[in-house]
């Protein structure tokens, strides 16, 4: 089989496509055929070290796939080959196959493609446990969502309308609102051409919003805190902006706030049923039609670097997959 390859850790056009023995499926494994990978920014930051975890080298990156079961050791019962099947590993995604544990997968719902089922475990996982499980966002609440034009912005914004919030969605060009305008934000602020802080004060009638959704980090992450309101929860989701910030700890006493940390990989391992509760309802809401993935790219196999590469860059929006057939 063909699959991207990282040898060393570096950007992603040091990235190799490279012929690999097919895998064979040992106790509680299936093998895939890949037909649709999810391309998320934790890959980016894997390939170059950076991430959580390290995977020993040398390693196939994706996380996320979709396809149909190729083979089955014999003490999977709960799959057969012909499956079509979401699975979500930390790494592996990006061949023509893909090795997994069968804990791992989920039954594709009938008529879905794979493009879509491949590009919703992720994002809609991170954003389901974040606002969820962690903010516990209510009806009625506001909630500001920074690089809301991302794969996880956008899910947080869907699934914050199916909740009955009220979105505030900031990113950085007028393009990018207006895809999270089409997606259901309630409120847009381009923070390139508008005070952070002013807009949220005008946005909230001075309130401050609820709920801070966090995926970038960098120089925003403290204007958006010093406008967050009395008890509000601010998630940490991830750091897009390549910066840490260094939080002033005196606001969370100022504001009676609570900085949440998501890490959703760790939740998925420490407590699998209840991700499963939680993709069962998020697959209910898009049969329902009250969230639909964006898509806004897709790539061959060998170009999988340059959507990494583009993701990096942030001239994507939304989700892009990789197609390995």
């Amino acid at each position: 089989m063909k699959a991207v390859v990282c040898e060393t850790w570096g950007l992603p056009a040091s990235l190799k496509v490279q012929e690999l023995p097919d895998p064979q499926p040992g106790p509680g494994q299936v093998v895939i055929d890949v037909q649709a990978a999810g391309v998320n920014f934790p890959d980016v930051l894997i390939v170059q070290g950076k991430y959580q975890f390290k995977p020993e080298l040398p390693f196939v990156p994706g996380s996320e796939v979709a396809g149909v079961i190729r083979s089955v050791a014999d003490d999977v019962t709960t799959f057969k080959v012909g499956d079509k099947v979401i699975a979500f590993t930390s790494t592996g995604g990006f061949g023509q196959q893909l090795l997994a544990p069968a804990q791992a997968l989920m039954p594709m719902p009938p008529g879905m493609d794979f493009d879509t089922a491949a590009a919703i475990t992720l994002t809609y996982g991170t954003s389901y446990h974040a606002i969820v499980d962690r903010a516990k966002l209510e009806a009625g609440e506001n909630m500001l969502i920074l690089g809301a034009a991302g794969g996880v912005g956008l899910a947080a914004i869907e699934i914050g309308k199916a909740l009955g919030a009220r979105i505030i969605a900031c990113a950085s060009t007028d393009e990018k609102l207006e895809v999270c305008r089409q997606h259901g934000a309630d409120v847009l602020i381009n923070y390139s051409k508008q005070d952070l802080r002013e807009a949220v004060k005008a946005a909230t009638g001075g309130k401050g919003p609820d709920v801070i959704y966090d995926p970038v980090g960098g120089d925003y992450a403290e204007p958006a805190f010093r406008s967050i309101a009395w008890g509000g929860r601010y998630l940490v989701i991830g750091f897009a902006n390549g910066e840490i910030p260094k939080l002033p700890l005196n606001l969370t006493l100022l504001k009676g706030a609570s900085l949440m940390g998501v890490f959703w990989g760790e939740f998925t391992k420490r407590d699998p049923k209840g991700n499963l509760k939680n993709m069962r309802q998020v697959l209910q809401w898009l049969q329902e039609g009250k969230i639909k993935p964006l898509i806004s790219a897709r790539y061959a196999l060998e170009d999988a670097w340059r959507a990494l590469d583009d993701m990096a860059a942030r001239r994507v929006t939304g989700k892009v997959v990789v197609l390995p057939q």
